[in-house]
């Protein structure tokens, strides 16, 4: 299938979703199950995301980015994803990284990391979850505390995609431990490789391979004085909350991709296949499911270019990355069982890919908040906008 139209993106931005899809297509998908397969590092699949500047395209052209829409931002996700999520996941933490330093950034951490950012020389990794909690991020226990002109960092991070490829991480901290409420002593420092910092495992999964999940350890990290993301303590939680917008609504892309390369196998397969003397498709419990999954496929796309809409419009859009997100996931993962059933057996052979989207799936589920914390942002969010 060509790459989905949005009627009012601009042509220039349809190009560019145009050519990632083909790019996908001809030499992403040959080569993702072998390297799924073998948890292999995608390190020349990442060179020419690079090339094709996937990793500026939220970053203004000032800083030698290639700044899109947000909408043309989760199309080229979509695509990514449609190939190999691992490649998504690759460029979704880097993105949110970039959009926190080009919205909150000191104009010198701006100079310093974003021309470096939107080539890909430098690639961003985003340490928020620790072992002790997830979703709850008021409940941080990695500190920061004054130390010299700067700050010394303590704590573990985990599940943080990209740790070992990463140039710099922005690591959600608390500097002020006793502030009430809790969020006003959280921060965010831009930590680069160094004494103190360490990657200490590669976490096993049961999907997203190739790209690797790492715990982090800070044990006396020294941060520099420019490290604190703004400049000014205590503004991390508000700044995240932000930069986590973009973020659902690039695992909400993420999940349509996933869905997407179900669908399109299943569609292929339906027609391929023949029982009782026709292809399945004709048999109407197949057909059906066919035309379910291709439903929420298209819902699914449908709100998360809409959440995109919102953030670009400027105004609070955590509601509607929140639904992107939620609706986007459990729509995945249930467009992946169903491709399954229309595959029978080969869906669940390690020949074909439908059993590495079915494991991909349950990422989204999980990642960027869980769906029970989506649909609890969704309804503070909707008591807010429609008071009795």
């Amino acid at each position: 299938m060509a790459a989905p139209e949005i009627a009012d993106l601009h042509p220039d931005e349809a190009d560019i979703v145009a050519i990632v899809h083909d790019w996908v297509e001809s030499s992403v998908r040959p080569v993702a199950r072998d390297l799924e397969h073998a948890n292999t590092y995608p390190a020349e699949l990442i060179d020419t995301m690079k090339q094709l500047g996937v990793y500026g395209l939220v970053i203004p052209e000032a800083y030698g980015g290639s700044q899109v829409s947000t909408a043309c931002f989760a199309l080229v996700t979509e695509e990514l994803a449609r190939g190999w999520m691992s490649l998504a996941g690759a460029m979704g933490g880097h993105s949110v990284v970039a959009r926190l330093i080009t919205r909150f950034g000191t104009a010198e951490q701006k100079d310093t990391w974003l021309p470096q950012m939107a080539t890909g020389q430098v690639r961003a990794a985003m340490a928020l979850t620790e072992p002790a909690g997830g979703s709850d991020l008021q409940a941080i226990r990695t500190k920061a505390t004054p130390a010299g002109d700067g700050h010394r960092l303590d704590g573990v991070k985990t599940w943080i995609t990209n740790a070992r490829a990463a140039g710099m991480t922005a690591v959600l901290c608390k500097t002020d431990p006793g502030a009430v409420p809790a969020s006003r002593g959280i921060s965010i420092m831009l930590a680069g490789p160094g004494p103190g910092f360490t990657v200490s495992r590669d976490l096993p999964k049961l999907g997203y391979k190739g790209v690797e999940s790492c715990e982090l350890v800070f044990d006396g990290y020294q941060c520099p004085p420019d490290a604190l993301l703004g400049g000014t303590e205590g503004r991390g939680f508000a700044q995240m909350m932000d930069g986590l917008e973009l973020g659902r609504i690039q695992v909400a892309a993420r999940a349509v991709g996933v869905a997407r390369a179900a669908l399109e196998d299943s569609l292929r397969y339906a027609q391929q296949r023949e029982t009782f003397g026709q292809p399945i498709w004709r048999h109407q419990a197949v057909g059906h499911r066919l035309a379910d999954m291709a439903t929420q496929v298209e819902a699914a796309r449908l709100l998360t270019t809409r959440a995109a809409a919102a953030l670009d419009s400027g105004r609070r859009s955590d509601l509607e990355a929140g639904m992107a997100k939620l609706f986007a996931s459990e729509a995945c993962l249930q467009v992946t069982a169903d491709a399954i059933r229309v595959h029978g057996g080969y869906g669940y052979s390690a020949d074909f890919d439908i059993e590495r989207y079915y494991r991909d799936a349950p990422l989204m589920v999980v990642g960027e908040g869980t769906n029970d914390i989506q649909r609890s942002v969704i309804i503070r969010q909707l008591i807010d906008r429609y008071r009795a």
